[in-house]
């Protein structure tokens, strides 16, 4: 497959750890620590996105709560509201130039306005050493 044609929708994540906006905060770092991922998208009730929350987000809620006793909170209080997406029909070389110029690790993709998946860096890597082989 020419790297051109290759779709973010091909390569990925669809199975993806999410959370509600009234999840307690500190649940959630449990649940991105247990299972090894550096952030997850929030979703409401009707599975749109309306937020991601990112280890650099829960590192507040950590120090906070150490330093000062501070409890965690809902999940909304602390994820980014104004989220970076991409569609699934998007090209990986696209994606792959716009990683470069982003600091982002990871993006939710979309499909008709639709929570679908996400990709991050190390997807796209994949994608392109694959696509390389040939």
């Amino acid at each position: 497959m020419p790297i051109r044609s290759a779709k973010v929708k091909n390569f990925m994540s669809g199975n993806l750890i999410h959370f509600h906006p009234d999840t307690d905060v500190l649940d959630a770092i449990h649940t991105l620590v247990q299972h090894r991922v550096s952030g997850a998208p929030v979703v409401d009730d009707r599975g749109n996105l309306v937020g991601m929350l990112s280890e650099f987000d829960c590192m507040r809620v950590v120090l906070g709560a150490a330093y000062h006793g501070e409890p965690g909170g809902p999940v909304s209080d602390m994820m980014v509201a104004d989220v970076q997406t991409v569609d699934a029909d998007m090209s990986i070389a696209d994606l792959a130039e716009l990683f470069m110029t982003s600091r982002l690790r990871r993006y939710p993709v979309l499909s008709d306005n639709r929570l679908v998946g996400q990709i991050s860096r190390r997807d796209v890597l994949r994608a392109l050493v694959e696509l390389s082989q040939g």
